[in-house]
């Protein structure tokens, strides 16, 4: 057996804050703010000269928080009406921070045509794994993939299957029979 390997094969380390891309904390600090407008019943205008104000929102993409933020507000019982048939359990089960990143997943697959599918579902289980609990972001992951098979069929038909090579079947070949 070779003891290096489980050294070598660490977890992936969380981006550092100078990694993120503006868009990526445009969806951080529009979580905040859908958070603080779901739990708070604060008013989006209110929220979102408040969010502004906060450390490092010069960085954010400030055109598409403002298109999430004030997007998601809009409509959302336009974005409950499309989640909710794709949950296993009630709408007002679910998190705030979860039902937050589904409007997030929501918005963007229906109304960011620039931005791919599957940059859209990764982009939130990072949001329901950093703010959320601890399996949000399989359940959002989950929840996104048939969000995305409904509203962008086209573009996932023609996007390369990313299935995982199979092995074949048969005696392992990693090294010597242990008996």
């Amino acid at each position: 057996m070779n003891d290096t390997t489980s050294t070598t094969t660490s977890a992936p380390k969380a981006r550092k804050a100078a990694d993120k891309s503006a868009r990526t904390r445009s969806r951080e600090f529009a979580l905040q703010a859908l958070y603080q407008h779901m739990v708070g019943r604060n008013e989006a205008s209110d929220i979102d000269a408040f969010t502004r104000d906060l450390s490092g929102f010069h960085k954010a993409d400030s055109v598409h928080y403002d298109a999430l933020l004030h997007g998601c507000v809009a409509q959302a019982d336009a974005l409950d009406t499309l989640i909710t048939p794709l949950l296993d359990r009630p709408l007002v089960e679910l998190s705030p921070i979860e039902r937050g990143v589904l409007w997030i997943g929501a918005y963007e697959l229906q109304h960011c045509l620039d931005v791919p599918w599957r940059v859209v579902i990764n982009e939130c289980i990072e949001l329901a794994k950093s703010f959320g609990g601890t399996d949000g972001h399989k359940y959002v992951n989950g929840v996104l993939h048939q969000l995305a098979a409904q509203l962008r069929p086209a573009e996932i038909a023609a996007a390369p299957s990313k299935a995982p090579a199979r092995r074949p079947s048969g005696p392992r070949s990693d090294g010597p029979d242990e008996a």
